[in-house]
């Protein structure tokens, strides 16, 4: 755990993850659903309440005075980010980035891949990803496939693409 500016950053369990889902929930509402079809909405919603979806995750959370203030998770052994949302009242703070770094530190992948929203492509442009392919939708859920190449001998990132 870290402590950075009253930001603490944890590892999170499986029940610190499904206390976050109303985080999760409120977040994609405000910033995300707003550009997904009903059927969309509703296989996120489907998605962050399958149990088995939420215990393949690795999960860091930001805390504020205690009060969950934000969440990245990976799954595929961390080659994936599944979830990264931060409070709106806390975006532009450096907290997805505290985030981001936490879950890279102990990533031991080459890449990383994420399916980005429109609202967060740039968000993941400025932590290092590149856009690898245009617009894409599954199930009503639409987004940007990106990745972000590691250079696991020195431990820095990489945006060179394939």
């Amino acid at each position: 755990m870290t402590k950075e500016n009253q930001i603490m950053i944890e590892k999170l369990n499986i029940n610190q993850i499904k206390d976050a889902l109303p985080l999760v929930w409120e977040v994609f509402c405000k910033y995300e659903a707003v550009n997904y079809p009903e059927n969309g909405k509703q296989a996120f919603w489907d998605a962050i309440h399958d149990p088995d979806y939420l215990n393949a995750l690795t999960a860091y959370g930001a805390f504020i005075d205690g009060k969950p203030v934000g969440i990245i998770a990976l799954r595929n052994e961390g080659s994936h980010i599944a979830l990264f949302f931060v409070d709106g009242k806390y975006h532009r703070q450096g907290i997805g980035r505290k985030l981001f770094e936490t879950s890279l530190a102990e990533n031991t992948n080459s890449r990383i891949t994420v399916h980005s929203s429109e609202y967060a492509q740039e968000v993941y442009a400025r932590l290092g990803f590149v856009r690898k392919d245009e617009m894409q939708e599954e199930g009503g859920i639409r987004y940007i496939p990106m990745e972000m190449l590691i250079n696991s001998d020195l431990g820095n990132k990489s945006t060179k693409g394939d």
